[in-house]
This record gives structure tokens, sequence and C-alpha cells, in this order.
């Protein structure tokens, strides 16, 4: 009798999968769809979607959502505002993305903690490392909401603590566009693709990958930093398996 191959587990990650675990960053503006502003549903839904085709490869995955959709705290400042204050209201933006991706991933069967770097116990739970380790070691997915829980940090940067922290074996940054181009892609037609790029050069050519906190906190622990679409279908499980188009920043 000839034995089916088994199938990989949420145990065991399958063998196709390049990474084990691995950081998803995505803005705020990723969760608008065509709105101008706040969330849109079937978006939210579609990327829960893609998030959970990875999940079910057995991959432990955090997240980080900007709140741009919401609240940005740098234009807040820009427009007269405190920035610390402005700050502090840009984290909480991102808390509400993270219950909507919480929301809609667990509508999926996918259990999911949003864990704040601002206290807020009744909404979700506080940042503590190791219980957040013991949730990905469960195959739960973590959102880290709420940035660094400082003013003046980006998500970017958040993300890339928090990736560390976590031991992720690598950041993948969802975009409008399949990877980093030497110039804007959607303004100029020869604008050309990296498939490679150093972090160096990354800093040095102001590619707008991440902000240089992040892209210098990456390189000192030499995590890469793969930049996709997440509006192509698939994409984030297909890199994974190794294909698709994107960037690989260092690494």
């Amino acid at each position: 009798m000839t034995l089916a191959p088994a199938q990989p587990t949420r145990e065991q990650p399958a063998r196709e999968t390049t990474y084990r675990r691995v950081m998803l960053k995505i803005s705020g503006e990723a969760l608008m769809g065509n709105e101008g502003y706040g969330l849109h549903p079937p978006t939210v839904q579609r990327i829960a979607e893609e998030v959970k085709s990875v999940h079910d490869l057995g991959v432990e995955i955090c997240m980080v959502i900007g709140g741009g959709n919401i609240f940005r705290g740098l234009q807040g400042s820009a427009q007269g505002m405190e920035r610390t204050t402005a700050d502090y209201m840009g984290m909480l933006a991102t808390v509400m993305n993270a219950l909507a991706m919480q929301s809609a991933l667990e509508g999926l069967g996918v259990f999911t903690r949003v864990i704040s770097a601002i206290p807020m116990d009744q909404v979700c739970e506080p940042y503590i490392r190791r219980r957040a380790v013991r949730h990905l070691e469960k195959k739960r997915v973590c959102i880290f909401a709420a940035g660094t829980g400082n003013p003046y940090f980006t998500t970017d940067t958040a993300a890339t603590l928090r990736a560390n922290e976590m031991k992720c074996e690598a950041i993948f940054k969802g975009t409008k566009v399949d990877g980093v181009y030497d110039k804007d892609p959607a303004k100029f037609d020869d604008a050309t693709r990296y498939d490679t790029v150093s972090y160096d050069d990354v800093l040095a050519k102001r590619l707008g990958v991440m902000d240089a906190s992040a892209i210098a906190l990456a390189r000192d622990n030499n995590l890469p930093i793969i930049v996709f679409s997440l509006d192509e279908p698939g994409g984030f499980r297909g890199i994974l398996a190794g294909e698709g188009t994107y960037t690989k920043v260092g690494g």
C-alpha cells in the first residue's frame, strides 16, 4: 500500500518555507483600500486571508500595523499640535487597526493576540517579551500595537525592534509596489527594481524602504528586510515558498 505524503501541521512548518518566524509590517494606509480614510473591511479581510495562508504553513507570525489611515503623529505636529501628544494619538490609532485585524483573523479561525506597548488591560495585553514569545510558540499570531510606547519613534522602528526581540528571521514589508526601486516607479517609467540592496545603500541613496533608525537597527542585527507588494494575491505565501517578485535588503 502506498501512503500519501504527510501534510505539514501547525506544529511543524512546511519544508518548502524559507522562514519559520517572521515579522509582517504594513502601513495603516494599506487597510484603507480605495477609501480615503479609516478602515475598508473587505481589504482588512483580504489581508487577513493572506496572513492565514502563511500561518497554515506553520510559520510563526508577528505583525505591526501603522496608524496613518486614522492619525499620523508627524502630520498632526505639522499642523500645530504638540509632537508628543500627536505621536501618542498615532499610537492609539495603531491599536484600533490591530483590533480590526485581530477580529478578521479570528473570524478565519486564527488565534491572535494584540499586544500593546501602552497598557490598556481591558482591550489587549501589555507587552511582556517572554509572554509574547510563548504566544508565538503556541502558533498564535501576535500583533504588536502602540509602536514602541514612546513618541518620536515610527512603527517601522517598532517593527524592527519587536522583530529582533522575538528573534524573527526576517521582516516582510508589505507595500504597493513589488520591491525597492531606484526612483518612484509611479512617476518614472525607467525606474529599476533592485533584487537585492545593502542596508548602507538604502541609507545613502534614501530609497525610502523604512526610516533610518529602523534600517540601522536591522543592519546592526543582520536582520533581512523583504519588500514586496501586498496587493499581489498570494504574494506573502509565495515569497515564503521561494517564489514571487521582491527586493531583499541586507541579510
